[in-house]
């Protein structure tokens, strides 16, 4: 009897200290006076996303709520106390000037069991400096002339169809016309796969790419499981890569690299430079691994390729034809950049005449300050951090951090007239006075998109192909103002991108 009232009171006492820690957790910010909305007890502040709120609508909501309340806010990342920064000058110090305390992204990733997750965004420590060094001669001006090729013949093909679409119907929904483009140009050299996506929209690697995007292995308790305990998580074995999607990209991946290396193929694309890094005389680090990529670590940066390069880049197009649509005047002086300059280079883009495209480039920049597709930078604290001249405003070590790009670019002490639509805000003479650290779509510091000028090269010559042979407006079923997909982590419109197209 005594023994059993003794493993009862243990048993009560740990049930009452686990009670007090789970409540604990969600009172942080609150015992430490910083400002921040209660949580909810599973979700944190991410109540209602997916379901009631996209989940830029969530930050746009925070920062708006809490701006000017000091350098940062209190938020829960479901239920882990997290850092909301307000302030560019704080965002500045965590992703340049101490970079080295803040170099994690803190995603959940487990490449032993999802080998997809081994990709350069969610590696974090040792293994993502290893894979960015590995990595960052593929994205060189020289890499991008090489590729240039592919993509204007992919643009071509793009054209004709759109053209095609134009003489069936003049009401188009561009977006998903736009996500074939990408695919086909992504699936070309990152894999050196034919997608033929543009000429049949179920075509597998168009069917695959939007699935996963939007399939997910687990339901919202699952993903609040694995972002609140992302450690435990790991140790159980769990994976956030859907099945169908793992296995048809390790699939495609194994063919790839077994075709090209029995066959002894190069077509200088992304995937040749991946085999080089496999393939290399063996060599190893200080630490005596081996720096050579695995098939599984291919596979892994493949797959970020391929779905960070088809999607930010054909909704950023979406977006920008929607802005333009609606702005004739911008509309009217793209089209004469794009005209102008295709002339003085006998009529077709070349490497060098893309480079030209000046005011392409600002109507592109204008769009992702409008339309961020990745609307937050998320980081890690490594050690306790007290923000500069802010003593009360500690970042503790394992903390994560959320840098609100999307609700920066809205912030009109940064943008004069924040949501109107105006590509004059990225004027040279503009740019100039403007810290750079105040429009972050690619991010900022020695963790930016390693692919920027890809995704670039890429927008700039499907816009400047549209606008040369197309003229968009509103129809009907244009929905202004934008409603935004609720589900996904990237700002996407809800129903399409409808538009109203003639052949100029």
């Amino acid at each position: 009897m005594a023994v059993g009232s003794i493993l009862l009171a243990a048993l009560l006492a740990l049930v009452g200290y686990l009670l007090v820690k789970w409540r604990n957790t969600l009172r942080h910010w609150q015992d430490q006076g910083i400002p921040c909305e209660e949580p909810h007890i599973l979700m944190g502040n991410m109540k209602g996303v997916r379901t009631k709120k996209s989940f830029s609508e969530v930050w746009m909501e925070h920062y708006q709520k809490f701006r000017g309340t000091g350098p940062f806010a209190g938020f829960y990342w479901f239920r882990r106390p997290a850092v909301f920064v307000l302030e560019p000058s704080l965002a500045k110090t965590i992703l340049i000037k101490e970079f080295n305390k803040f170099t994690d992204r803190g995603f959940f990733h487990n490449e032993d069991d999802d080998p997809l997750s081994g990709q350069l965004f969610l590696l974090d420590g040792h293994k993502w400096r290893s894979m960015r060094n590995k990595l960052s001669s593929t994205f060189t001006s020289g890499k991008m002339k090489y590729m240039f090729p592919t993509v204007i013949k992919v643009a071509h093909e793009f054209t004709d169809v759109f053209g095609q679409m134009v003489d069936k119907s003049p009401a188009i929904e561009v977006r998903e016309l736009l996500a074939r483009f990408t695919t086909d140009v992504i699936g070309t050299c990152a894999f050196g796969i034919e997608c033929s996506s543009l000429k049949d929209p179920e075509a597998e690697f168009r069917v695959m790419g939007r699935r996963s995007l939007t399939e997910q292995r687990h339901g919202i308790l699952g993903i609040m499981f694995i972002n609140s305990f992302p450690k435990l998580a790991r140790r159980l074995h769990m994976k956030m890569t859907a099945e169908p999607i793992e296995k048809f990209f390790m699939r495609i991946v194994r063919e790839t690299v077994s075709f090209r290396e029995q066959n002894n193929i190069r077509r200088n694309d992304f995937m040749d430079q991946l085999i080089d890094l496999k393939n290399k005389p063996l060599i190893t680090s200080e630490k005596g691994e081996s720096v050579n990529l695995t098939i599984e670590e291919i596979a892994a940066q493949a797959f970020v390729f391929f779905n960070a390069g088809f999607e930010t880049s054909s909704t950023t197009m979406g977006f920008a034809l929607y802005e333009l649509a609606q702005h004739q005047d911008i509309q009217s002086r793209v089209r004469e950049e794009v005209l102008r300059i295709s002339e003085k280079y006998g009529g077709e883009l070349s490497y060098e005449s893309v480079k030209e495209l000046v005011y392409v480039d600002q109507v592109i920049s204008e769009t992702l300050r409008l339309y961020t597709v990745l609307p937050v930078l998320n980081r890690e604290c490594l050690e306790d951090f007290v923000v500069p001249d802010n003593p009360k405003y500690v970042i503790k070590k394992g903390m994560p951090i959320l840098i609100p790009a999307g609700a920066m670019h809205r912030d009109e002490r940064f943008y004069p007239n924040p949501n109107t639509f105006d590509p004059d805000n990225f004027s040279p003479e503009r740019v100039k006075e403007r810290d750079s650290i105040e429009w972050l779509p690619f991010g900022e510091g020695p963790r930016n998109c390693i692919g920027m000028r890809f995704g670039q090269m890429q927008a700039r010559i499907g816009l400047a192909l549209l606008m040369k042979d197309f003229k968009f407006s509103v129809c009907e079923k244009t929905t202004i103002p934008m409603k935004y997909h609720k589900e996904m982590f990237l700002v996407s419109s809800e129903s399409g991108i409808y538009l109203k197209v003639e052949r100029v």
